[in-house]
């Protein structure tokens, strides 16, 4: 049981702390479930429905998820320019997962706020 151990210390090349590192940042998860259930989304509707989210850090986490294969983008040759983006199928492949961490958070999460303040009080 303990042989697959050793491929967590592989920083560079752990498949886990590789995916982790991308959905486990404060915006990606959530833009990738904005976009499973919005669809093909503008980059103002996302803002939108965010809130929270300076522009710079929508267009930074935008283009990680782009490069990392996860969210593609369309750019119309308009003006003013129509950009639209969507999931691309690695981005769908990786939903069940996300959306079962959703639902796992939100079943746990007033649990884990009363241990949380349990552990505060000392």
């Amino acid at each position: 049981m303990k042989k697959n151990l050793e491929e967590y210390s592989d920083v560079e090349g752990c498949p886990v702390r590789n995916v982790l590192d991308r959905i486990g940042d404060k915006w990606s998860m959530l833009i990738l479930l904005i976009l499973n259930d919005g669809g093909v989304l503008r980059f103002n509707e996302m803002f939108h429905y965010i809130g929270s989210i300076s522009q710079k850090m929508l267009s930074t986490t935008l283009k990680t998820l782009e490069t990392d294969g996860l969210v593609l983008r369309k750019v119309y040759p308009e003006v003013p320019p129509k950009v639209e983006y969507r999931l691309s199928e690695r981005g769908m492949s990786l939903m069940p997962h996300l959306k079962g961490l959703s639902a796992w958070a939100e079943e746990n999460m007033a649990d884990i706020k009363k241990s949380q303040a349990r552990n505060k009080r000392g």
